[in-house]
C-alpha cells in the first residue's frame, strides 16, 4: 500500500523589522497628531533616546520613523540640534485652512447623499453634554476635543477615500490650531451655533446649505487667525 506523503505547512518568513518600523512610525505619528504644537512659542523637540525608551525599541527604528515623518513635512531634522515637530508660519496656516475649507465643504455636500441618518445623528450626540457656551467654556478641553472630532467626522461622512487621504495631511496642524484658537475671544460661543446649523442642514439633506455653513465656519477661523493671532510668524 502506497503511503501518502505528509503535508507540511508552508510559511513565508515574517519581515519582523519592517513590522516594527511601521508600528514605531504609526505610534510617533499618532503622538504628534495629539500634541498641541502651537501651545508654546518654540517647536516641540523629539528626543530620540526618550522616544526609544518609552516605546521599548532601539534608536534605529526611531530614526527611520523620524525620517519618514520628515518626508511628510511633520518633522524637521536640524544638524547638531535634533528633530523637531514642524510649526507652520501664519501664511502657511491660512493657506492650509483655505484648502481644508474646500475639502470639508465638499465633504458636507457628499455627506448629505452618502451618510446614514444614524451617522448624522452621531454628530449631534457629540455635543449632547454642551447645552450652551457656558457649559462648553467650563469644560473647554473636552469641548475642544469634540470640536476636532466633529470636523474629522464630516470628512469621513463624505465616504470619499481620496478626500479623506488628502485631508489627513492637514489634520495635525489644523487640529492644533483649532485647539488653541477655540479658547480665544469667546470663539466657543460661535462654534456651538455654527455646529448646530451644520448638523441641521445635514439632517435636512440640504447639500447647498450644508456646504455653505461649513465654508462660512472655516472662513471664521481664517478671519480670526488673520486678525488676532500674533503668536505665529
Amino acid at each position: 500500500m502506497q503511503t501518502m506523503p505528509k503535508q507540511d505547512i508552508k510559511l513565508q518568513p515574517l519581515n519582523v523589522p519592517t513590522v516594527l518600523k511601521d508600528r514605531v512610525y504609526e505610534a510617533l505619528k499618532t503622538a504628534i497628531s495629539a500634541m498641541d504644537i502651537y501651545a508654546d512659542e518654540e517647536s516641540p523637540k523629539l528626543d530620540e533616546r526618550r522616544l526609544a525608551e518609552e516605546l521599548g525599541v532601539s534608536r534605529t527604528p526611531i530614526r527611520e520613523a523620524l525620517s519618514r515623518l520628515e518626508q511628510e513635512g511633520l518633522v524637521q531634522n536640524i544638524p547638531r540640534r535634533g528633530a523637531f515637530v514642524v510649526r507652520k508660519t501664519k501664511k502657511e496656516i491660512l493657506e492650509m485652512i483655505c484648502v481644508w475649507g474646500a475639502l470639508e465643504s465638499l465633504a458636507a455636500r457628499l455627506a448629505t447623499v452618502y451618510a446614514s441618518d444614524e451617522e448624522i445623528a452621531g454628530l449631534r450626540s457629540m455635543f449632547a453634554t454642551f447645552k450652551d457656551s457656558q457649559g462648553a467654556s467650563a469644560h473647554i478641553d473636552e469641548y475642544s476635543e469634540k470640536n476636532i472630532m466633529f470636523h474629522q467626522a464630516i470628512i469621513r461622512l463624505s465616504k470619499c477615500d481620496l478626500l479623506v487621504d488628502i485631508a489627513e495631511g492637514l489634520f495635525v496642524h489644523i487640529n492644533s490650531i483649532r485647539s488653541r484658537t477655540i479658547r480665544e475671544r469667546h470663539r466657543v460661543t460661535d462654534s456651538i451655533i455654527d455646529h448646530m446649523h451644520i448638523i441641521e442642514a445635514l439632517e435636512k439633506r440640504d447639500a447647498e446649505l450644508s456646504e455653505r455653513y461649513v465654508r462660512e465656519h472655516t472662513n471664521e477661523l481664517k478671519e480670526h487667525i488673520n486678525k488676532y493671532v500674533d503668536w505665529l510668524e
